[in-house]
């Protein structure tokens, strides 16, 4: 049979498409950011709701204490993260603008710099050279910004994303504790709150862990053990504090 007319299942597969090593990255960091804000949404707001119901078995006060801090945990996890973000992002605009005017008034010594760096990573003189005219002579720019700061030009971090995803992740955490200690009759409020708190901060230790290649029995005992205790803390706090008001 000749070549022609081999069938087309014969042919050799092409490139399986993967996802890039920078793509991969950036939604590691945002799934490691939403673990934390939900942590973060899960020990404020279960803090706040067992202080309250320490203090009294009535569901208003506890639920008003809960959305408002609910609303207020939200609102400061944006800003702060919005703020922190733009931060970031005008410290890489900042290097987008400095490197573009170095490569317009000094590209000899950029070219010498860029050949340097692929030196430095174990590429002959010879070989460090031809890679760095070539990426040059492609894109002079994105190329200077990888090799010397690990930009993209095309991915600069978005504080509106950030905040927005701070906020979000930082609302679900918290819905966990306030429908807890909503739900259940007065008695089991305190006991139901604590053990949902307890498994989801587990579970949130767990995936943190997973995400970062840490070992998870220790992150998930570690922040347990500090949950428990904050809600100890809140609670006795909210006793003594509403017998004594009371």
């Amino acid at each position: 049979m000749s070549e022609a007319a081999r069938p087309e299942a014969t042919a050799a597969p092409g490139p399986h498409p993967e996802p890039h090593g920078g793509d991969l990255f950036q939604r590691l960091n945002w799934l490691r950011a939403g673990v934390l804000g939900a942590n973060d949404g899960i020990v404020s707001t279960a803090g706040l709701v067992v202080g309250v119901a320490g203090a009294t078995v009535e569901r208003a006060p506890i639920a008003t204490a809960g959305i408002a801090g609910l609303v207020a945990g939200a609102v400061s996890m944006a800003l702060g993260e919005y703020v922190s973000v733009s931060s970031q992002r005008d410290s890489e605009r900042a290097q987008l603008i400095r490197e573009t005017r170095e490569l317009a008034e000094t590209p000899e010594q950029e070219l010498d710099e860029l050949v340097a760096l692929y030196e430095a990573k174990g590429l002959s003189p010879a070989t460090a050279r031809q890679v760095a005219v070539e990426l040059t002579e492609h894109d002079a720019l994105s190329a200077h910004l990888d090799a010397e700061l690990h930009l993209d030009p095309d991915e600069l971090t978005s504080p509106w994303r950030a905040a927005g995803a701070s906020a979000v992740s930082f609302v679900l955490g918290a819905l966990l504790p306030l429908v807890a200690v909503l739900l259940p009759p007065a008695t089991w409020r305190v006991p139901v709150t604590v053990v949902a708190v307890l498994v989801a901060l587990g579970l949130a230790g767990w995936l943190g862990a997973r995400l970062g290649g840490a070992t998870p029995r220790r992150a998930v005992l570690r922040v347990m053990v500090g949950g428990a205790l904050g809600l100890a803390a809140t609670y006795g706090i909210g006793v003594l504090v509403g017998g004594a008001v009371g």
